[in-house]
């Protein structure tokens, strides 16, 4: 290998980057905002969904946002149904939802346009959600892929983000996977207090705003009617580009996917706006292509 020395940096590092590392691991504990890391308390299975009912209503009193994780989609959509029927405002996302409709989605829950979001297994990584408070674990004594160690600790770390982060597992055993997450979640969080005690800090909430953006917008409410407002940036038809339209079927297609892959990287980076630019680029020129085949 061409490099002599490489620092590997991970939230989740598996026993393989484990064993690499050689047992050189140096653990990042400490939020420059001093949020600790959130309680974790265990349930009974047992009227599980009306016990979560309780809780939601608490939580979004606080105009505070909850997550429910289950282990199937179907329950997932039944629980989504039931909740809805109880006017909880809930959505439900999957496998099958588009990036930028599960980006969208992410957002419309932070700005609050509903207050609860049911998942499976996308709940896990790579969500910066400050305003959850409350992540909900159904049925965690289900050993599996979806309850081991290695996810529930990151299931855990979506209520790491807000002050009142804390985690409800619903359960009726305890597994070796729970107990390991409640015992790791709970190291953390002692060396955590000990350090803020030690440092003066008082624990704030991140900062992190889901900002209105170009194309995003507001839903409203007025005389019943369901009104979209939103900043519309200025529309560029690139399909109209004279360079563009001498282009072949297959200079095309080469451009349009490299357009796609822009957009998936801006919708990952949260950029909705450049993501929606891209988007309505890319479908230009899909149109322009079905045209020339």
């Amino acid at each position: 290998t061409l490099l002599n020395q490489t620092i590997y940096v991970s939230a989740t590092p598996a026993d393989y980057e484990l064993q690499k590392a050689e047992g050189v691991v140096v653990e990042q504990l400490i939020r420059p905002t001093g949020v600790l890391d959130p309680l974790i308390e265990v349930r009974p299975c047992l009227n599980q969904v009306d016990d979560l009912l309780d809780e939601i209503h608490k939580v979004v009193e606080k105009d505070e946002r909850v997550l429910v994780t289950t282990l199937t989609k179907r329950m997932a959509e039944e629980l989504t149904k039931y909740l809805t029927k109880l006017n909880v405002r809930c959505r439900y996302i999957h496998s099958e939802v588009d990036t930028l409709d599960r980006v969208e989605i992410l957002r419309q829950l932070r700005v609050g346009m509903f207050d609860v979001l049911v998942g499976i297994h996308l709940l896990r990584e790579g969500l910066d959600l400050p305003e959850v408070s409350l992540v909900a674990i159904l049925d965690a004594d289900k050993e599996g892929f979806l309850r081991n160690e290695r996810s529930l600790v990151q299931t855990v770390g979506r209520a790491a983000r807000n002050v009142n982060g804390r985690v409800i597992m619903y359960a009726d055993k305890m597994t070796k996977s729970m107990q390991f997450t409640i015992d790791e979640t709970q190291r953390r969080r002692q060396k955590q207090i000990e350090y803020n005690f030690k440092h003066g800090i008082t624990p704030t909430q991140a900062g992190k705003k889901a900002l209105l953006t170009p194309n995003s917008g507001v839903e409203v409410t007025v005389d019943g009617k369901l009104i979209r407002a939103y900043a519309e940036s200025e529309e560029i038809n690139v399909a109209a580009d004279p360079v563009v339209q001498y282009m072949s079927a297959e200079e095309l297609k080469k451009q349009i996917t490299k357009i796609k892959s822009a957009m998936l990287r801006a919708a990952k980076e949260m950029d909705f706006a450049e993501a929606a630019r891209l988007r309505d680029e890319m479908y230009s020129l899909e149109k322009l292509l079905k045209e020339k085949e």
